[in-house]
């Protein structure tokens, strides 16, 4: 065994797949990733912005997120009119085009943010039986993730902040 060779536990790799996925959100809110995996496997990956084809949230696609930049509305209002998917749900949609039933043997997904109703709702559906976060999110309903059965494990932002610095630092 080599002494001092560390390497980020499953959790953390698969945090920092989310965490990445993040980087392509196009919303002027909120960046955030998630992924689903199964077996130590990726199966799909997310993030939230306009659906393909429409105008991206960053150039004037979504009025609810140019609303709430402007303080005429606060985060978690207006929902229903944003045009933004959100991570968790291109993900579990991602599966659904590509056919692949995340559900089965109980997926985990991997968010950069507590999911929330609807992706919550989404995510018990197709059986994902763990999330794995590093933030809260306002518009979470823990009573339906505790009735549903899903674990909830938020992760220690320093240590994925360690692993992300090991990437842009040169390997001697």
């Amino acid at each position: 065994m080599v002494e001092g060779f560390e390497r980020p536990n499953w959790d953390e790799y698969f945090m920092l797949q989310a965490k990445l996925a993040a980087l392509r959100s196009n919303c002027i809110t909120r960046h955030v990733g998630a992924v689903i995996v199964r077996d130590h496997r990726q199966l799909a990956t997310g993030y939230n912005g306009t659906p393909p084809g429409i105008k991206n949230c960053f150039e004037g696609g979504c009025k609810r997120c140019s609303d709430r930049m402007e303080g005429k509305i606060k985060a978690g209002e207006s929902l229903g009119k944003c045009l933004c998917n959100h991570a968790e749900a291109n993900a579990i949609m991602h599966c659904a085009i590509l056919g692949i039933e995340a559900g089965v043997k109980g997926a985990t997904l991997y968010s950069t943010y507590v999911p929330c109703l609807e992706c919550t709702k989404m995510a018990i559906t197709i059986g994902i039986r763990k999330f794995v976060c590093l933030d809260e999110y306002p518009g979470t309903d823990y009573d339906l993730i505790k009735e549903a059965g899903v674990e909830i494990d938020i992760l220690d932002k320093a240590k994925i902040e360690k692993w992300a610095a090991k990437l842009i630092t040169k390997n001697e």
